[in-house]
């Protein structure tokens, strides 16, 4: 059956990081959308928008092109806009899917739902940037979101990184519940993600318990595994 996916990015991406996914999602028959979010295009201004923007536009997307039958899916930080969106689209949506992503909880905005080390980094470079934006430090970007990758990948896909809006990691939306909003749900981690560390901080179980009994699925690769495994994370995504 032939599925429509709309796929929204983590922080500092565009909808290019999609791509590797995106192709083998198509030969497979399926359509896919892969929209550069407002604010994470090259050469926007960090402190233009807000995460309710980024919200709004994706329901304009799928309203516009009058999309039905739509799976969304989130990866990392893109859980917070999914989340948002989810509540607007319901009636146009067969599935919510969280790829190695937040799950936001009430009130909660990113910034609290990372590391304590991570979110002050995260508020000395937004402070020394300039217009309010944070940018991964190579050396984290390499060793805990990208370690499964030569250098040559790292250092190409590192130089495609833009900004990201530090409001989208101190802005939040309201948590959505699947069965009560009537759109299955489903988690897929990728098992050597080190974004996040394992335990208290990591991405399972407490991100996928927020969404209540939903079906966890593993694939193989790291953080940026769309760029190191597509293949195996387009079969995990169909499969969700």
């Amino acid at each position: 059956m032939r599925e429509t996916f709309v796929l929204i990015t983590g922080a500092c991406h565009g909808g290019w990081s999609w791509r590797p996914v995106a192709e083998h999602l198509r030969a497979a028959g399926h359509r896919v959308l892969t929209p550069t979010l407002p604010g994470l295009a090259d050469g926007d201004d960090p402190e233009r928008h807000s995460l309710a923007d980024v919200v709004d536009f994706l329901v304009d997307l799928v309203e516009r092109e009058d999309l039905r039958d739509v799976t969304l899916v989130g990866h990392s930080w893109g859980g917070y806009p999914l989340t948002g969106a989810a509540h607007r689209l319901a009636p146009r949506l067969r599935k919510l899917v969280y790829w190695s992503a937040f799950v936001p909880a009430e009130g909660v905005p990113l910034l609290e739902e990372v590391p304590p080390h991570y979110a002050e980094m995260f508020k000395q470079v937004a402070a020394a940037s300039g217009n309010n934006s944070v940018t991964f430090p190579y050396e984290v970007f390499t060793g805990a979101f990208m370690q499964d990758a030569d250098e040559n990948l790292q250092r190409l896909v590192y130089s495609l990184l833009v900004p990201q809006p530090m409001r989208y990691f101190t802005e939040t939306v309201t948590p959505v519940d699947p069965a009560a909003l009537g759109v299955p749900a489903s988690y897929v981690i990728t098992a050597d993600d080190l974004a996040l560390p394992p335990g208290e901080w990591g991405w399972v179980p407490r991100f996928p318990q927020r969404l209540g009994d939903v079906p966890v699925i593993e694939a193989p690769g790291s953080h940026e595994a769309n760029f190191t495994r597509p293949a195996e994370l387009a079969a995990a995504l169909l499969k969700a």
